[in-house]
């Protein structure tokens, strides 16, 4: 739900600004999350996606700034791309994700946990989808609120749940608490992953709640063996 506009000069204002800002209390880190979630390896779902089945109508940019070189493909029961990372850090106010710490950020998500509050960025692994524009209509597909996703960086698998929406043209970015289980700088002004984040997207699959990361596991690897099976 974010449009990044802002000057890598006025970035770097920002994160020394959030370094300073920031009261003590907000330097406790997350709870660790396993490396490898499931049963499923990175190898094996990577073997799947080699090639790209287009489904978009056009490309996606990873940046503002980059040329529009990523579609996205269709599999059997999912879809797919392979993209960098941004930082989402937007919803509930917590010590890592806050106005200080992102320059970009909002106190809201597109979807909601089951109280009705906004996700939480920095405990949640949660996944970003491009706004509905003529490139891409997510929901035509299967792909919904609280859908798992399957995130595989560097030999590595995060399960992770549809969390937010963003700009219509843009595509690549995943939580804090995405990016930290994969070994990925969660900073949001100055974190993510240029390249190498693969994204599959597992169709007309839910979490309940939204908020739960076990149940996204439990869900995303039984999905992920299913996957294997049938591509």
């Amino acid at each position: 739900m974010r449009s990044r506009t802002l000057t890598l000069a006025a970035v770097a204002g920002a994160a020394l600004l959030a370094t300073a800002a920031l009261p003590a209390s907000a330097t406790g880190s997350v709870t660790p999350r396993s490396a490898q979630e499931g049963s499923v390896s990175a190898a094996d779902l990577l073997a799947k996606v080699t090639s790209c089945s287009q489904i978009s109508n056009g490309k996606y940019k990873t940046d503002d700034e980059t040329s529009a070189t990523i579609p996205v493909c269709g599999k059997n029961g999912a879809v797919f791309w392979k993209a960098d990372m941004d930082i989402d850090c937007d919803g509930q106010v917590t010590g890592k994700c806050n106005g200080n710490a992102d320059p970009w950020f909002q106190n809201d998500t597109a979807f909601h946990q089951s109280d009705g509050k906004p996700l939480r960025a920095e405990s949640l692994p949660y996944v970003v989808v491009p706004s509905t524009s003529s490139i891409w209509k997510y929901t035509s597909y299967g792909i919904k609120g609280g859908g798992v996703v399957a995130v595989i960086y560097n030999n590595k698998v995060e399960y992770a749940v549809v969390g937010d929406t963003g700009p219509t043209k843009i595509i690549g970015e995943a939580s804090y608490a995405t990016a930290k289980a994969l070994g990925i700088d969660p900073d949001p002004a100055t974190g993510g992953a240029d390249s190498g984040v693969t994204y599959i997207l597992f169709k007309n699959s839910q979490v309940s709640p939204i908020e739960s990361h076990s149940a996204a596991v439990s869900l995303g690897d039984s999905l992920a063996k299913q996957f294997l099976q049938n591509n």
